[in-house]
């Protein structure tokens, strides 16, 4: 249920548009205008489609444009797009795509920037969230319509923190001191990823290591992971994944199984975690021995952090995801630009609502109503077996620290405009490699960096 960016994709992607495969696309004819235009979205999963074909419905009958839906799996999207690149079949709009693919579609030349700008203008940018806008533009150039945000949190035990008279998990210090005391009695410090194969891996350590003032490039380009600000961001995770975490290799499932079996005092995930942890999926329960009689109990009994920091960091910082509309650069222009504006006003409500725990609106209403869609989100309901609003479930003051974390989420890369590096990372794993690498004691923290960093620039040069 959690879409993220999968190692598939971002391989694949980082492999055929940077080899120049889709080099000719943008010279391809623009589609005669007919009316009809095809959409596809990474939100696939039957009841997901289900409830776009909806949306989808309202704007036929709205503006009597015919939509072809198409769901897209995310590890099919690199071949898809260079199936239909070949044969000039690009779709018209591509809806959930995460920020490297949309900068590694700009790069290649397959966007229409000039439409989505259109569209921006249209809503208004006063009324998008300032920093997802600045996340999915080049400067003054707008590559996506930024749609919705899940965001990496720490979900820590507020009644274990409270006995032991700890303080809010939100910086390095805070984070070691509860791990290290809370490491007792068969409950691990931390649940924290170290699977080197995994991109969770990466999201997990990007998150911590943001928080310290890391930067995968810095302001000239130049690979930064062997920086004082990364060498601690190492050294911290390993601290807390070997010292006080779960033995063995720990994956984005095990986890969370650990946290939900109440063995673990915190643990690092998405907000895609929030309908599990108040017992709202059955095949994701909560299973600690408290939750038999209480399937609310690990959710009653959780504090969230969104913002962390470190000693290196000017402010607090974190990790998240922003997915985005695009418009192809042969697209049928004028029913593109009006399916983007209906799903992000009319159908707004309906996209976000597929999964609220994990789309967090980045527009956050109209002019005239400029609470419109943060009102709407709180309302949404939650859950896959059983169903509840997600204001019935956590309270207002963290769904007000979910909705503005936004503005403070980092990503490494995407400002300084390497797009298709952030790809590339996410394709060949090299930071997970390290990490994967440090804490089973194979290599130190600081060769953990420097192996990182090598890798990296390594990537880099082949991008070039």
């Amino acid at each position: 249920m959690w879409p993220r960016w999968s190692r598939a994709l971002a391989a694949g992607l980082a492999a055929t548009l940077t080899a120049g495969v889709l080099s000719g696309c943008g010279a391809q004819a623009r589609s005669q205008p007919d009316n009809k235009i095809t959409v596809w979205s990474l939100e696939n999963l039957t009841p997901r489609m289900a409830a776009t074909e909806k949306i989808v419905a309202g704007f036929e009958k709205e503006t009597g444009i015919d939509v072809r839906l198409v769901g897209v799996d995310e590890g099919q999207l690199p071949q898809l797009i260079m199936s239909a690149a070949a044969a000039g079949t690009l779709p018209d709009v591509i809806g959930g795509v995460p920020l490297a693919p949309v900068w590694q579609m700009y790069t290649n030349g397959l966007l229409d920037t000039a439409a989505t700008k259109k569209v921006v203008d249209a809503l208004g940018p006063g009324t998008f969230n300032a920093n997802a806008l600045r996340l999915t533009g080049d400067g003054s150039t707008r590559l996506g319509v930024p749609s919705d945000a899940w965001l990496q949190i720490l979900v820590y035990r507020k009644d274990l923190f409270a006995k032991a008279g700890l303080p809010v998990p939100d910086s390095y210090d805070a984070m070691l001191q509860a791990a290290r005391t809370l490491n007792a009695g068969g409950v691990s410090g931390i649940s924290l990823a170290t699977d080197p194969s995994d991109v969770f891996t990466q999201q997990s350590f990007e998150d911590i290591a943001l928080a310290g003032g890391c930067e995968l490039v810095g302001a000239d380009g130049t690979v930064g992971l062997g920086s004082p600000q990364c060498r601690s961001a190492f050294t911290t995770y390993d601290q807390l994944a070997s010292d006080y975490g779960a033995p063995g290799t720990q994956s984005v499932d095990s986890t969370r199984a650990t946290y939900f079996a109440g063995r673990s005092a915190m643990i690092v995930w998405s907000t895609f975690l929030l309908d599990e942890l108040a017992g709202l999926r059955n095949d994701a329960l909560p299973s600690c021995p408290q939750c038999a009689g209480d399937p609310r109990f690990l959710s009653d009994n959780s504090g969230i952090v969104t913002a962390l920091k470190g000693p290196g960091a000017a402010e607090p910082a974190q990790f998240g995801e922003i997915t985005s509309w695009v418009i192809s650069r042969t697209a049928e222009t004028a029913a593109a630009q009006k399916f983007v504006e209906y799903i992000m006003s009319t159908g707004y409500e309906g996209w976000f609502g597929l999964a609220a725990e994990g789309k967090i609106p980045v527009r956050d209403g109209t002019a005239d109503e400029p609470d419109k869609y943060r009102k709407a989100w709180r309302a949404s309901v939650i859950g896959v077996d059983t169903r509840e609003p997600l204001q019935a479930v956590y309270t207002a003051d963290l769904l007000d620290k979910l909705a503005s974390g936004v503005s403070n989420m980092r990503r490494w890369g995407i400002t300084q405009g390497q797009g298709a590096l952030v790809g590339a990372t996410l394709g060949e794993l090299p930071i997970p490699k390290a990490v994967g690498a440090m804490t089973s004691d194979q290599i130190s923290p600081a060769e953990a960096a420097q192996q990182a960093g090598e890798e990296v620039s390594a990537l880099q040069t082949s991008l070039r």
